[in-house]
C-alpha cells in the first residue's frame, strides 16, 4: 500500500477529497498540518453546537492506494486541475505494515467505574479487585465505558443495585447495549434495550452474548409497558423531544435516568421535563451531569 500526502487550503479540501475519492483512493484523511505546533487550531465544537471552523487554514490531506501506480496517477492527474494551484505535493511512500489489531488493542485499556465494577476488553485480564465486569470490546456502536457520561449512568446502576433491585428496566438508545448489560449484571432480569440503528441493535445482542445475560434489544417500537427505571444516554436535544414519551414508559415510584447533557445545558432539561417530573442533576464529570428524577 501507498500513500499520497497533499497540502492544501481549507477551500480545496472538499475538492481534493472528491477526487482521489474518483481515484479510486482506498481512504481520503484531513488533519490539522500545523499540529504540534504553536499555530494548531483546534476544530472540535461541544455537542449541539457547530464546529468553530469549517476546516484549518491549511490542512493535510493523506489518501491510501493499492500500489505506487495509483498514487503516482492519481498526483499526475490532480496536478493538471485549476483548483489545485494552491496545493502542494508532500510525499509519495509506501506504508508500512503493522498489525492494526493490535495498533488498536493496545488503545483500550480495562476501565473503573467503581473499584469493585469495571469494563474490560476480551484481550486484558480483568483486575483482581474487580467483582464485578462488563467484557466489551470497541465496535461499530457507542459506547465503550470511557465517556463520562457511560461511566455516570452505570456508576448509578451499581448504586442503586445496592440499594434495591432493579427488577424492569429500559435502555433508550442503547448503542453498544453498555447500560442494559450493566443492569443485567446488577440483578434486573427483564431488560428492553432499543435502538434507531440497526447495527446498535447487532451490537446489543452480539455483547449481551459475550457477557452471558439475557435482553431484548430492537428498534424503539419493541419498548412495552413501564419499566422502573428507564436509562437514556443520548444528547440534550433528542432528551428534550423524548421527554413526554420517555416519562410515559416510568412506572409510579420508578426512576429516570439521562446522561449525554452538558452541565451548562441542565436548565434547558429541567424546563422541558417540568410538565412530567423533576429533574435533579445527580452526579458531574468533566463538564458532563447525570440527570435523575423519580415519578
Amino acid at each position: 500500500m501507498f500513500e499520497l500526502i497533499l497540502l492544501a487550503p481549507v477551500a480545496q479540501v472538499e475538492n481534493l477529497s472528491d477526487a482521489l475519492d474518483a481515484l479510486d483512493a482506498l481512504s481520503v484523511s484531513v488533519e490539522d498540518a500545523d499540529a504540534h505546533t504553536p499555530a494548531e487550531q483546534a476544530l472540535f465544537g461541544e455537542p449541539d453546537m457547530p464546529p468553530p471552523k469549517a476546516g484549518w487554514e491549511r490542512s493535510r490531506v493523506v489518501s491510501h492506494f493499492a500500489d505506487e501506480g495509483l498514487a503516482r496517477h492519481a498526483a499526475v492527474v490532480l496536478a493538471a486541475q485549476d483548483f489545485f494551484g494552491d496545493c502542494e505535493l508532500v510525499a509519495i511512500q509506501a506504508v508500512q505494515e503493522q498489525d492494526w489489531v493490535r495498533l488498536t488493542q493496545s488503545q483500550f485499556a480495562p476501565v473503573e467505574i467503581t473499584p469493585e465494577f469495571w469494563i474490560v476488553p476480551t484481550w486484558h485480564e480483568p483486575p483482581e479487585q474487580a467483582k464485578q465486569v462488563i467484557r466489551l470490546d470497541p465496535g461499530l456502536a457507542f459506547g465503550t465505558g470511557t465517556h463520562p457520561t457511560t461511566r455516570m449512568c452505570l456508576k448509578w446502576i451499581s448504586g442503586a443495585a445496592s440499594r434495591a433491585p432493579l427488577e424492569r428496566v429500559l435502555d433508550y438508545g442503547c448503542g453498544s447495549g453498555i447500560l442494559a448489560i450493566g443492569a443485567a449484571k446488577f440483578g434486573a432480569l427483564d431488560i428492553d434495550a432499543v435502538d434507531i440503528d440497526d447495527s446498535a441493535v447487532q451490537s446489543t445482542l452480539a455483547n449481551a452474548e459475550a457477557n452471558h445475560v439475557e435482553l431484548n434489544a430492537g428498534q424503539p417500537d419493541a419498548v412495552n409497558g413501564v419499566y422502573q427505571t428507564v436509562l437514556a444516554n443520548i444528547l440534550a436535544t433528542p432528551l428534550k423531544v423524548l421527554a413526554p414519551l420517555l416519562c410515559a414508559r416510568v412506572a409510579p415510584g420508578g426512576a429516570l435516568v439521562l446522561a449525554g447533557i452538558l452541565a451548562r445545558q441542565a436548565d434547558e432539561l429541567k424546563a422541558a421535563y417540568a410538565p412530567y417530573c423533576q429533574l435533579r442533576v445527580s452526579d458531574e464529570e468533566d463538564g458532563w451531569i447525570l440527570m435523575t428524577a423519580s415519578l
